[in-house]
């Protein structure tokens, strides 16, 4: 298969997922808690069921947040795997604030080379190319059905802020946000005029990567699943997402899942 048919498939699940996911959004639905207390509703678990079975129809293996992970001693065998986060942001989702996504990304040998994050209550889609040398973003119309051809065809082109700019905005989250993240907007301080751009979820790599926004620091856990997508849209447009204990790019299906702290910057 070529990365322009993955792409494609991915781009139709994440829109498939968000329409099941606004269906739950508008009901009285009921919220668990995993073991880490994270929230949990019937709209991860049905997101992912759809995304599933997009995804399964290709000889590529799935990290998802709500599948049962296969063990390292297998994964560490693949050169290539979707890496799957069917409701991220579900403290927003649960909040009703509307900044949660659906993240779906194509990793090949520890890097993010296909992203595509949809934003199910603004019908917003942020994707790579299928070479992933640039991004795009698309708001989807009312209709109930969307063309895929006329996605392509019509959606416009991302790119970075300018570097040195006048006014440095950083984004910071609206459920984290502690002394780490706190004095590294106070170092900037020091020689910017600093602005904070809260967003939720895996909006906040498309702030960065469409010019909104110029740093993101994250000193709070994340899971590859946050963040695979995020960082293939940035890479894309040039936008690095360093891990802060290499000083190298992210890289994903490793051992453990859990990220270490990064930032994300031009």
């Amino acid at each position: 298969m070529t990365n322009t048919t993955y792409l494609h498939t991915a781009i139709t699940a994440a829109i498939a997922a968000g329409k099941e996911i606004m269906k739950i959004y508008a009901t009285d639905f009921d919220v668990a808690h995993k073991n880490d207390d994270s929230p949990l509703t019937v709209a991860d678990k049905n997101a992912n069921a759809i995304i599933m079975s997009y995804l399964k129809k290709y000889e590529v293996p799935i990290i998802s947040e709500e599948n049962k992970q296969t063990e390292y001693k297998i994964r560490k065998t693949w050169d290539r795997c979707w890496i799957v986060d069917p409701l991220d942001g579900t403290k927003e989702f649960v909040k009703r604030n509307g900044e949660f996504t659906v993240n779906i990304a194509l990793v090949e040998n520890g890097n993010p080379v296909l992203g595509v994050i949809y934003v199910p209550v603004t019908k917003t889609l942020y994707y790579t190319a299928a070479d992933a040398l640039v991004a795009f973003k698309y708001i989807l119309l009312e209709e109930e059905e969307v063309l895929l051809d006329e996605i392509i065809t019509a959606a416009e082109m991302i790119k970075p802020s300018e570097k040195d700019p006048a006014i440095l905005k950083i984004v910071g989250s609206r459920s984290h946000l502690n002394e780490e993240t706190s004095a590294f907007i106070s170092e900037k301080e020091l020689n910017h005029s600093v602005e904070i751009v809260s967003k939720g979820s895996s909006l906040k790599f498309c702030l960065v990567a469409e010019g909104e926004a110029h740093l993101y620091p994250r000193y709070a856990p994340t899971m590859e699943w946050d963040t695979a997508a995020g960082q293939a849209i940035c890479q894309a447009v040039g936008v690095q997402v360093l891990d802060n204990t290499t000083g190298k790019p992210m890289r994903y299906n490793k051992e453990n899942l859990l990220n270490s702290h990064f930032l994300v910057t031009l």
